[in-house]
């Protein structure tokens, strides 16, 4: 029994406090789910889920449980099997706090803090905005200091530390935000910062570096990475403003290709749709360019390509999500763009309002994404706009 892409997850800005209200729409829904989010966006970063028994509309008495969280957090929750992570902070001395609840009533199952120093971050960041990812031995954690970058693996069961890495001082103006990925025996971890910049692969076991590869420096990229499956081997895909899209070799950390097509900062993560990489960057409070990249083949000395790249209304923060060939852009001033992800054709483009810092999720046939000022709303997946529902959640939200 898995709970997948219902949890509610809210962040009063203003509060000293985070009151987080995690839950569940329908007790029906949560014994319906066959699938775990193990990630942040779930399987691969899709954002799609195919569970049933999800509502279109709900109110405050259809939840299954909903419980307070200690501190701030803007990292998204995570499940496997009957357990649920979610990581918040308190605000006062940046302290790290990881839950581990049981997703069939909520109770707490251990809960574990790692000290930390308070810091300067965007006023639109916290310290903890990096989400967890869970494995079937542990759940790894990650957060960042001017000092330190640490990435932590805790036992899934009980919470205890496994292991530690500090992979040095992390330099950003605006705070941490990146989160780790696992891939097979590897814990993959973005470390694109305004200071020495590369990607690391720790074993997931020992938490030993496997690989390091060294990249650019340019302004801090907020990305989590993806894998790409094409004809040839699996491929670790990236964005960053330094290097635009591109690809490692995720075994080994060998560079495969890079797109330089990005002129500002990347915030958003890169998604795959119909075999093509999509991806976009910004500032301020809008996306600047989306492109569609078809990934080059290394095995085949097959380059990178440019397919297309949209115009107007772009996503900054927000990830896009697919459905079979539809492609859906959600940005983060709540226009929200279908179309055609083999050719880029726009089938519609509509204001739905509201500002938005979370990712919309798809489950079957309809479109969930939850905005700032703690509105859910509903559409249909499909080439026809249709907004099914707006669910006033009651308080605030930068989470996904």
């Amino acid at each position: 029994m898995t709970v997948t892409g219902t949890i509610l997850s809210g962040v009063p800005q203003n509060a000293g406090r985070l009151i987080a209200a995690l839950a569940v729409c329908l007790a029906v829904a949560l014994q319906c789910f066959a699938e775990d989010w193990t990630r942040f966006r779930g399987p691969n970063g899709s954002g799609q889920s195919q569970a049933d028994g999800i509502p279109v509309t709900w109110t405050a008495k259809d939840y299954n449980w909903r419980v307070k969280l200690p501190g701030i957090g803007y990292s998204s929750p995570i499940i496997s099997g009957e357990r649920l992570y979610v990581t918040s902070a308190i605000n006062e001395d940046a302290t790290r706090i990881i839950r581990c609840l049981n997703t069939a009533d909520g109770s707490l199952v251990w809960e574990k803090a790692a000290a930390s120093s308070k810091h300067h971050v965007h006023n639109f960041n916290c310290f903890a905005s990096s989400s967890p990812v869970v494995d079937s031995r542990h759940v790894y954690m990650a957060w960042a200091t001017p000092e330190r970058y640490l990435v932590a693996a805790l036992d899934r069961h009980t919470g205890a530390e496994v292991w530690r890495q500090d992979l040095g001082p992390f330099v950003a103006e605006h705070g941490f935000g990146a989160s780790p990925i696992v891939w097979n025996d590897l814990l993959i971890v973005p470390n694109e910062q305004d200071g020495p910049c590369s990607i690391v692969a720790l074993d997931c076991r020992t938490g030993q570096v496997r690989w390091k590869t060294d990249r650019r420096t340019a302004r801090t990229a907020y990305a989590t990475p993806v894998i790409y499956q094409g004809e040839g081997p699996p491929q670790l895909i990236l964005a960053s403003m330094a290097h635009g899209v591109y690809s490692l070799d995720p075994s080994t950390g060998k560079p495969n290709w890079e797109l330089p097509v990005f002129q500002w900062r990347v915030v958003g993560s890169p998604m795959i749709a119909s075999g093509l990489v999509i991806a976009s960057c910004g500032e301020g409070g809008g996306g600047k360019r989306t492109v569609a990249i078809r990934p080059g083949e290394p095995s085949k000395g097959i380059p990178p390509k440019l397919d297309y790249e949209f115009q107007g209304s772009l996503p900054y923060v927000p990830v896009p999500v697919a459905y079979g060939d539809l492609l859906f852009l959600w940005s983060d001033s709540g226009v929200v763009t279908c179309a055609d992800a083999p050719t880029g054709n726009i089938h519609w483009r509509e204001r739905v309002g509201g500002k938005f810092f979370g990712s919309p999720v798809r489950v079957k046939d309809k479109l969930y994404c939850m905005s700032r000022e703690g509105l859910m709303y509903v559409l249909a997946a499909s080439a026809e706009y249709k907004l099914l529902a707006k669910i006033d959640l009651e308080e605030p939200s930068n989470a996904t």
